[in-house]
């Protein structure tokens, strides 16, 4: 199974309850299985003694609830609190602990050793999957005490202080829905994963947990910190690489410089005094005689990210400078090829730069594009075209976002599909939009895949909005436009997930799949034959 980083979890864990599923009854999901892993590992009621000891956030609320599980089941149970009850800090957690406060055997405070030795078995509730940096105190004094008490260990979802200079280290843990990262035999013990209930949507479909990934500017940030972008593009069509580049300003990038060539560079520089524009070739297309000054001028633009193909078109020369632009870029910088530059993937002289990078490479074709890569139309059926474009991916070692009726997103691994946009949506530019945003997301360090999931939900939930104001007849300028406000509902959302004050994300209701035919809500843009 794919182990999932913290901000991974917390992703998954804010679309649970998007979905409707609540932090309450998760926790009390969790506190029954591990019950159920602890009874394993403990002499049976009523000679089994347990030792809980729990921190102040929803790792230790699964503590709580696991402690009213096991005394229900029999067990002698022990728990203590490491930090004062006002330091509870979630209300799930409070309410669960409320639960238990009238129970025998409920401490406040750090336990000693040598009480814990007086047990068959201790639970790690105190820190989880809500902390990656060194463990202060009194973290790293219970940690000491549990140590030294030489009992065996079952950590509830991931080990407290893995990573760090002084981890707990159990015999046991209980992962719970999804195993994590850093788990080993030698960090985690023998790891059992269990679910707690999360919908298969929300393991497998993208929604507004997505805006966790986005990357906020620090109250230091300079110029710059928010990530350089150079887009390559345009030639036979000049709109293509404007709409990518004021997408990407719009989605929080920093500075993008377009490179094109003549006459298109002068068409673009036009459109908007946003832009900055590099000319590199004079007849009208790139050309391989293009090449080495194409790359040079990318180098001394120090990009973060680079887009690739945007109304460029497909002449032979076009895909031999492309081919060059791509030997050089890989692995220095991260690359996604659009449009016309999804065509090296289907070249025969480009496919040896393929197959081994996978979070800095992306390709997002839509139908027509992938049946140029695959040599075949992928399968109507949803599981079925799934592992053709897993398998693809993995074959190319490259992240791809497949636009699509429900669109498709793999790293040849893990995957997501992400059925949030408006049938408005299929106009000419949105896909020229959307591979703005999910470079723009690229160049401030977001992987591949994690901006693929990001810039689809989030285009998607801006299509959305739009069509309550505009019904048909979107077009893509005005995509542009609706980011910035559509990411200002995303994050308030986040934020109220993240102090439980919000309720289920209400347009999740919407999924154009169910009355849309195929590709239907495929954005294509304006350099698609």
């Amino acid at each position: 199974m794919t182990a999932y980083s913290l901000t991974d979890v917390g992703v998954l864990e804010a679309n649970a309850v998007a979905r409707g599923v609540t932090i309450d009854t998760l926790m009390d999901h969790a506190g029954r299985v591990v019950a159920e892993e602890a009874a394993k590992h403990a002499k049976s009621p009523p000679d089994g003694r347990i030792a809980i000891v729990c921190g102040g956030g929803n790792n230790g609320g699964d503590g709580f609830a696991t402690a009213f599980y096991l005394r229900g089941k029999g067990f002698s149970v022990d728990l203590w609190l490491i930090v004062h009850k006002r330091n509870i800090r979630t209300r799930s957690a409070r309410r669960r602990f409320e639960m238990i406060v009238d129970f025998p055997g409920i401490h406040i405070g750090v336990p000693d050793a040598e009480r814990l030795k007086e047990h068959d078995l201790i639970v790690d509730a105190m820190i989880g999957t809500g902390g990656k940096d060194e463990l202060k105190e009194p973290y790293r004094s219970a940690v000491t005490a549990i140590e030294e008490s030489g009992v065996d260990v079952l950590a509830v979802d991931l080990p407290t202080g893995v990573g760090t200079a002084t981890p707990l280290h159990p015999k046991w843990t209980v992962a719970l829905e999804v195993p994590k990262e850093g788990m080993t035999l030698d960090t985690a013990g023998e790891v059992t994963v269990r679910s707690i209930g999360f919908p298969r949507e929300a393991l497998e479909e993208t929604g507004p947990g997505e805006y966790l990934f986005f990357p906020r500017p620090g109250l230091s940030t300079s110029k710059g910190d928010s990530g350089r972008l150079v887009v390559v593009g345009g030639g036979p069509y000049t709109g293509a690489p404007a709409l990518a580049a004021l997408a990407a300003l719009s989605a929080g990038v920093d500075m993008v410089n377009i490179i094109a060539p003549e006459p298109a560079a002068s068409v673009i520089r036009g459109f908007s005094p946003d832009l900055i524009v590099r000319s590199v070739g004079k007849d009208g297309v790139f050309s391989a005689n293009d090449a080495e000054e194409l790359w040079k001028t990318v180098e001394s633009l120090h990009p973060d990210a680079l887009l690739v193909g945007n109304g460029a078109g497909y002449e032979h020369g076009t895909v031999q400078a492309f081919s060059s632009l791509l030997g050089h870029a890989l692995p220095r910088i991260p690359v996604v090829l659009d449009a016309d530059g999804t065509r090296l993937a289907a070249t025969r002289e480009s496919r040896p730069l393929f197959g081994t990078i996978h979070e800095k490479l992306l390709l997002t074709p839509n139908r027509r594009e992938l049946y140029r890569i695959l040599g075949y139309d992928v399968s109507v059926k949803r599981n079925e075209r799934r592992e053709q474009i897993q398998k693809l991916s993995a074959q190319l070692g490259a992240t791809i976002l497949y636009k699509g009726d429900v669109d498709l997103i793999t790293d040849g691994r893990a995957y997501r599909e992400n059925v949030m946009h408006h049938p408005s949506l299929v106009v000419g530019g949105a896909g020229d939009v959307l591979s703005g945003i999910v470079a723009s997301l690229m160049a401030r360090r977001l992987s591949a895949f994690q901006a693929s999931r990001l810039g689809a939900f989030w285009i998607g939930h801006a299509s959305v909005r739009l069509f309550q104001r505009r019904s048909y007849g979107v077009r893509a300028t005005d995509v542009i436009e609706e980011i910035p406000p559509t990411l200002k509902e995303g994050l308030a959302w986040a934020e109220g997930y993240q102090t439980g004050k919000l309720p289920p994300f209400s347009s999740l209701s919407f999924s154009s799949s169910e009355s849309e035919p195929e590709d239907a809500g495929s954005p294509t843009g304006p350099s698609e034959e």
